[in-house]
């Protein structure tokens, strides 16, 4: 991973975003294991084409996979898959690759043509598959729902107010590649997942009553889970530590951090230590003044009950 912040300006199709009205959502969930042990994607041209520049460089080099792995600190079959077209390279590979190999930059030029699911961005394809592959994963949100907590009802509510409109075809593949995204939260029992959500995000009754009714049931649920702890942010709060904005902090399985943060049409990864670190302390404190995890779910039970 770079020291250098990766900035959404070459979002595809002009849609952003994880988890609001126009988040594309279409990453391969679980199945980017780092070690190539799940189900990997399906092959695609330009990962294919990707794999034979990397192999080229590999042979140029006078390396094995066996001899590049420890380099680029993947597994072999990592390795293989990436060559092969049948692995997206993650982010800190390619520039690992880069340094490995002596590649001139063609790495980095090639991965910027990979071809993706429809409407989805760079950058949140390299963050999805951090998330996937995370050891523990921290979200603050002010604006809306997360994806992994929102239900279809609620998630087809931020869909159907997309401006300009979806068509059918679009949200049904949304909503498809966010159901599958939530299935980290269940198959990833070792992964700590840790929320802290706005109180008046329930408040606003996005969809409606019923709609939001379900919602926070979907949340109580989830929050029974021992991999998941989810803190509300009381509406009336004298200091705040996230008044910048949203944020999200992962750890990765070698135990690196790296930030996302999110706009309305960009997204910007974040690997630079120090910037991290800041907002590692800013979301610690945001935990000690969000309500408690019993009061959380206590007062999310007396809004239910409110509906």
């Amino acid at each position: 991973m770079t020291d250098d912040a990766v900035n959404g300006d070459d979002a595809v199709n002009g849609r952003g975003g994880a988890d609001g009205p126009e988040g594309p959502d279409g990453v391969d969930g679980p199945d980017a294991a780092r070690d190539g042990s799940r189900q990997e994607p399906r092959s695609q041209d330009s990962l294919r084409a990707f794999g034979a520049v990397v192999k080229s460089f590999r042979h140029r080099a006078g390396l094995t996979q066996e001899e590049l792995a420890p380099l680029v600190r993947y597994s072999v079959p990592t390795v293989a898959s990436i060559e092969q077209g049948r692995r997206f390279p993650p982010l800190d590979f390619i520039e690992a690759a880069e340094d490995a190999l002596d590649a001139f930059g063609t790495l980095r030029g090639a991965a910027r043509h990979l071809s993706r699911q429809k409407g989805l961005a760079n950058w949140f394809r390299q963050w999805a598959q951090l998330e996937a592959e995370a050891i523990s994963l921290s979200t603050y949100e002010c604006r809306l729902i997360p994806g992994l907590l929102q239900t279809e009802a609620y998630a087809r509510t931020l869909f159907a107010n997309q401006l300009p409109p979806l068509d059918d075809d679009q949200i049904e593949a949304q909503w498809a590649a966010r159901s599958e995204r939530q299935r980290l939260l269940r198959e990833r029992p070792n992964t700590a997942f840790s929320f802290i959500l706005e109180e008046h995000l329930f408040l606003r009754r996005m969809g409606g009553a019923e709609v939001t009714r379900e919602l926070i049931g979907h949340v109580l649920e989830l929050a029974q889970l021992r991999n998941v702890e989810i803190q509300v942010m009381p509406l009336v709060r004298e200091a705040h530590a996230g008044l910048d904005g949203p944020m999200r902090l992962v750890e990765s399985p070698d135990n690196r951090r790296v930030a996302y943060c999110e706009g309305q049409e960009s997204g910007q990864l974040i690997s630079d230590a120090k910037v991290v670190s800041m907002l590692q302390m800013r979301y610690a404190r945001m935990r000690s003044q969000a309500l408690s995890l019993e009061d959380s779910l206590s007062l999310l039970q007396r809004m239910r009950g409110a509906l």
